[in-house]
C-alpha cells in the first residue's frame, strides 16, 4: 500500500443533525423491509416444489444477490447517520470496493440470465426444457460468480493502486473508486479510463443486451395468443422495470470523467437500497405463481 492514509472520513448523505435521524429511521426500515422481502423470495422458492423453473432458480439468485449487495452499504448507512465519528479504515473501504462490485455484477449477470430464460421460453418453447435444463442452470450460476469475481477483482486492483498522502474525506456513504479517484496523489487519468471500461462497460453493454431480448421478445409475441401474449407481456415488464431502475443510475455514474454531481447521492441511494428493496415487491405482486406459492407456505407454517 502506497499511502500514507490509514482512513477515511464519510460524509454520508447529510451533514445535518435532524435529517441525520431521518435518515437513520428511513433507511433501517427500507433496508429491514429488504431483508424480509428478499428472505421471503429466497426461503419460498427453495421450499415451493410449484416454482421449480429456471426463472424462479435465477429469481432465488437475484434475491441472494439483492440481500448481499443491500448489505455493502446500507449498514453503515445507518450506523453513521447516528454516529459521531464517520470514519472508515482504509482496509475496511477497499474490502467494501470488492463486495460492493461483487455483488452488483452478480446482479447484472443474473439479470441478464433471466432475460435469456424468457427469450428461450417465449421463443423456443419446443426446446425449453432441453436448452434450460437444471444442469445448464447450474452453470451458468456458476459462470455468473466467475464473472463477478473477475469484475471485481479488477476494481479492488485499481483501488490498491491508488496513492493517499493528503485529503480523506470522501463525499459519499461508501467507498467506491468513483470518490476514491478525487482523493488519489497521481493523474487518475488512466485508471479513470480503466474504470469506465470496466464498471461502464459492463452496464452499458449489459443494458444493451437486455434491451435487445425485450425487443426480440416482443417481436415474437405477435405469433402468440392473447392469453400468451398477456403473460409474457406481464414477466417481461417487471423485468424490464428491474433493468431501468438499476441501470439508468449505473451508466450515468459510471461512464462519465471522475466528476462529482449533487445528484450522485440520491442517484447511488436508488441503486443500492432502492432497487433491491423494490425487487421482491415488483416479483411479488406481479407474480401470480409466487403469491400463491408464499401464501400457501407461509399459511401452512402459521
Amino acid at each position: 500500500m502506497n499511502s500514507s492514509v490509514t482512513e477515511f472520513i464519510l460524509l454520508g448523505l447529510t451533514r445535518d443533525a435532524g435529517k441525520q435521524k431521518a435518515v437513520f429511521g428511513v433507511f433501517l426500515i427500507f433496508y429491514l423491509a429488504t431483508l424480509l422481502g428478499n428472505f421471503l423470495i429466497v426461503v419460498t422458492i427453495k421450499t415451493s416444489r410449484t416454482l421449480a423453473s429456471p426463472m424462479y432458480f435465477f429469481l432465488f439468485y437475484l434475491s441472494f444477490a439483492d440481500t448481499c449487495f443491500s448489505t455493502t452499504t446500507a449498514p453503515r448507512l445507518i450506523v453513521d447517520a447516528l454516529a459521531q465519528n464517520r470514519t472508515i479504515s482504509y482496509n475496511e473501504c477497499m474490502i467494501q470496493v470488492f463486495t460492493f462490485h461483487f455483488f452488483g455484477c452478480m446482479e447484472i449477470l443474473v439479470l441478464i440470465l433471466m432475460a435469456f430464460d424468457r427469450y428461450v421460453a417465449i421463443c423456443k418453447p419446443l426446446r425449453y426444457t432441453t436448452i434450460m435444463s437444471r444442469h445448464v442452470c447450474r452453470v451458468l450460476v456458476i459462470l455468473a460468480w466467475v464473472g463477478s469475481c473477475i469484475h471485481s477483482s479488477a476494481q479492488i486492483f485499481l483501488a490498491l493502486r491508488l496513492p493517499f498522502c493528503g485529503p480523506n474525506v470522501i463525499d459519499n456513504y461508501f467507498c467506491d473508486l468513483q470518490p476514491l479517484l478525487k482523493l488519489a496523489c497521481m493523474d487518475t487519468y488512466v485508471t479513470n479510463l480503466l474504470l469506465v471500461s470496466n464498471s461502464g462497460a459492463i452496464c452499458t453493454v449489459s443494458f444493451i443486451i437486455l434491451l435487445t431480448s425485450y425487443v426480440v421478445i416482443l417481436y415474437s409475441l405477435r405469433n402468440h395468443s392473447a392469453e400468451g401474449r398477456r403473460k409474457a407481456l406481464s414477466t417481461c415488464t417487471s423485468h424490464f422495470i428491474v433493468v431501468v431502475l438499476f441501470f439508468g443510475p449505473c451508466i450515468f455514474i459510471y461512464t462519465r470523467p471522475p466528476t462529482t454531481f449533487p445528484i450522485d447521492k440520491m442517484l447511488a441511494v436508488f441503486y443500492t437500497i432502492g432497487t433491491p428493496l423494490l425487487n421482491p415487491l415488483i416479483y411479488t405482486l406481479r407474480n401470480m405463481e409466487v403469491k400463491k406459492a408464499m401464501k400457501k407456505l407461509w399459511c401452512s407454517k402459521v
